[in-house]
């Protein structure tokens, strides 16, 4: 490449896209970013090094600092991660003689001059979202197209006729089109520089409320989620990974590792990904529901909710005074200072947790109720009674400690239990329910577990809390000794040779528990998936249940929530409308943003799908597609998919394939994958080989795996029957 061109590497087809009136602007702000590239990745390094030089620090001090190492290394990861394509494109004004170039992240010289603003700024809006019938002040935008760091290819967009005559391509589509014929592969593709006027609308939509993005294949759905996640963590305070952060659910761990480089391509390392699965530890074992009856009851809101009075059977106060000896006198321990007691707890405080709290107000009322006792100290009685057996064992039945899978499991095989929990139930419903072994576990039973796993708690967080105190009081019991011996050494020397007043306030509490060895004390391992969230993305949401929705909420306080998803894809039906199921579930009001244009599935291939799902949902929402690929969908036998896979194999040195309703034998090599059409929900593929579509079933349910998996495809499809 010619240093004069630099970094424009333009095909000899494309020569009069090297007009210098073209590129000439553009090369000299390159080299400007070049250079300002290299000063912020060297600031930032020794910015880093600066930081972990500093003396080693404790409690405050240290979480600054390691937030700060965190937040260095992220910014300096993501300027490594590329060089001057970087930027996205540029736009020209139309009221000013002014140039903006559009970046992944904002850029400045060392003289304050702006060279690049990030894509989420205000200022970048008009990028994305002029059209020629609101051009939102521009003249005129460039997309850029690069190649191993250097552009191959660039599009002009004319919003004015004076700019017109500056431009080398004015095909208002050219840009985005051309992305969409390229080669997949087992990552999803960066397309933040093609983002569309529709898409970005939903992207920078608020965060406040629940805003559902409705689209069919193909149309751009997890690109929008997955943008508008980066998004709204740049452009919402509330949203910051320290207020709460984000959480991304998908439906399934290939699309999880499909999507998994976009958030970190944005700038964005923090966000929590999951599945609806990892959200509950008994998933690991868990099977899938056999019986449909079964699963249909499990998901019911109703039985979601039987675990508040499963739970609270466990926490009725006992009936009978107890009497309580010790060796000052007896206490006793009323019906109503159990009751008392257990209303110690506030509203909402898991049962494990809530036991330590209604302890502590037991031997609070005990140690009031001694005041007429000689000879004892309240610290000592409490101690004594901490450790009485008696007064133990009586609180263990009252208030026992619990395991989530025992609360669950025991619905299943107690039928008088189920039935006290869930009295809604009939007769032969009790029956259903009812199975042998109490932990075999289906996926049905997770939202259940999940349920109980919350309302009870960590049943090792009070054993943890107190081996905590413990070993707090340990501590305070070494500082005591400290003292003793400051003080001693003080009397012996007569000073204080430790510095003027040190003993004196040592003998302070406050100073004292600032000194405490916090690395002594244990730590408690907090599940990170079951916190609170400040804004949750569901992706594919359309297959939730009732149940699940309330595993979603459960960790959604705000109900900020971005739902995405397509009720022709719902593989057990979608009954009313997203506002009516949603309404449901407990989120009344919700905002629609539709999505129409199918920008990945070439026309071929949807003349093939439409058909498919309109014989079982005719209101379907099928999207137009912007494009058509030039290939005929083909059809075969099924004796003919190995002579298929290996001839599109020789015939194309890229892409991606995948063969649906043949098993998951991937024995074609990397770029063919074999999956099943619930495994290939979100994902692309250049070639898609669907096996014996007639196999996938019948109904609503084998309609939309076979619309599934036939609109994976971005550039062909081959059916194979028989």
């Amino acid at each position: 490449m010619h240093p004069d061109t630099f970094p424009f590497a333009l095909p000899d087809a494309l020569s009069a896209k090297s007009d210098p009136a073209l590129i000439d602007a553009d090369r000299e702000h390159f080299r400007a970013l070049g250079a300002s590239l290299r000063d912020a990745v060297a600031d930032l390094e020794a910015s880093l090094a600066e930081v972990r030089r500093a003396p080693a620090r404790y409690g405050t001090a240290a979480l600054e600092r390691d937030q700060e190492v965190h937040r260095v290394s992220a910014r300096l990861r993501a300027l490594r991660r590329y060089d001057l394509d970087l930027c996205l494109g540029r736009v020209v004004h139309a009221d000013r003689d002014e140039v903006t170039y559009v970046g992944r992240f904002g850029l400045a010289a060392r003289d304050g001059r702006r060279l690049l603003v990030d894509w989420r700024s205000p200022a970048a809006e008009p990028f994305f979202a002029a059209t020629h019938a609101r051009p939102h002040g521009l003249a005129s935008r460039r997309r850029y197209r690069w190649t191993g760091g250097r552009i191959v290819d660039f599009w002009d967009e004319a919003f004015t006729e004076e700019a017109l005559s500056h431009t080398a391509a004015l095909d208002d589509q050219s840009a985005f089109v051309a992305t969409l014929g390229g080669s997949r592969t087992a990552r999803m593709r960066d397309v933040l520089g093609t983002i569309q006027a529709d898409q970005d609308a939903i992207v920078r939509a608020p965060s406040s409320g629940a805003l559902v993005v409705d689209g069919g294949p193909g149309t751009g759905k997890t690109v929008v989620a997955l943008h508008r996640t980066a998004y709204l963590l740049y452009a919402d305070p509330r949203l910051g990974h320290r207020r709460g952060g984000v959480l991304f659910v998908g439906p399934h761990q290939p699309y999880l590792a499909y999507v998994g480089d976009v958030l970190p391509s944005l700038g964005e390392e923090g966000v929590r990904t999951c599945t609806l699965h990892d959200l509950v530890p008994e998933a690991a074992t868990a099977t899938p529901e056999d019986d449909d009856r079964v699963a249909a009851l499990k998901a019911d809101l109703r039985m979601v909710a039987a675990i508040e009075p499963a739970a609270a059977l466990y926490e009725e106060p006992p009936t009978e005074p107890l009497l309580v000896e010790t060796p000052w006198g007896d206490l006793l321990l009323s019906a109503q200072d159990w009751a008392e007691a257990f209303d110690a707890p506030d509203p909402g405080t898991p049962h494990n947790l809530a036991r330590d709290d209604v302890w502590d107000e037991v031997l609070t009322i005990l140690v009031d109720r001694a005041d007429g006792l000689d000879e004892v100290g309240p610290d000592d009685l409490r101690t004594v009674l901490d450790r009485h057996r008696g007064l133990r064992d009586a609180f263990d039945r009252a208030w026992p400690l619990l395991e989530h899978t025992d609360l669950v499991g025991d619905l299943w095989t107690v039928p008088a239990y189920l039935r006290h929990c869930a009295p809604w139930l009939a007769p032969d419903e009790v029956r259903a329910l009812r199975r042998s072994d109490p932990e075999a576990w289906t996926h049905a039973d997770l939202p259940l577990l999940d349920a109980a796993r919350m309302r009870l708690g960590d049943p090792e967080a009070s054993r943890r809390r107190r081996r905590a105190r413990a070993a707090e009081a340990r501590e305070r019991a070494r500082m005591d000794e400290v003292v003793d011996d400051l003080r001693t050494t003080a009397r012996e020397t007569g000073a204080d040779e430790f510095g003027e007043g040190l003993v004196t306030m040592l003998v302070h509490d406050d100073l004292q528990t600032a000194l405490v060895d916090d690395g002594a004390l244990p730590d408690e391992d907090a599940d990170p998936l079951s916190q609170p969230f400040a804004h949750v993305v569901v992706d594919e949401a359309q297959e939730l249940t009732d149940a699940e929705w309330a595993m979603v909420l459960r960790r959604c306080p705000s109900r900020s929530l971005t739902i995405v998803g397509d009720r022709a894809q719902a593989r057990h039906g979608f009954d009313g409308t997203w506002a009516e199921r949603l309404a449901r579930v407990g989120l009344p009001a919700t905002t629609v943003m539709p999505l129409t244009v199918n920008y990945r599935t070439p026309a071929e291939v949807m003349t093939a799908a439409e058909p498919v799902i309109r014989a079982a949902l005719p209101e379907a929402n099928v999207p137009t597609s912007v494009r058509e690929s030039g290939i005929p969908v083909r059809h075969g036998a099924a004796g003919d998919l190995d002579a298929v896979v290996a001839g599109w194999l020789d015939s194309h040195a890229e892409g991606t394939a995948v063969v649906i309703g043949a098993g998951t034998d991937d024995r074609w090599g990397p770029r063919v994958r074999a999956l099943t059409p619930v495994l290939a929900k979100g994902l692309e593929f250049d070639l898609v080989v669907l096996v014996q579509p007639d196999r996938l079933g019948d109904g609503v349910t084998g309609a939309v795996d076979r619309y599934v998996a036939m609109t994976r495809a971005t550039q062909e499809l081959v059916v194979l029957s028989g």
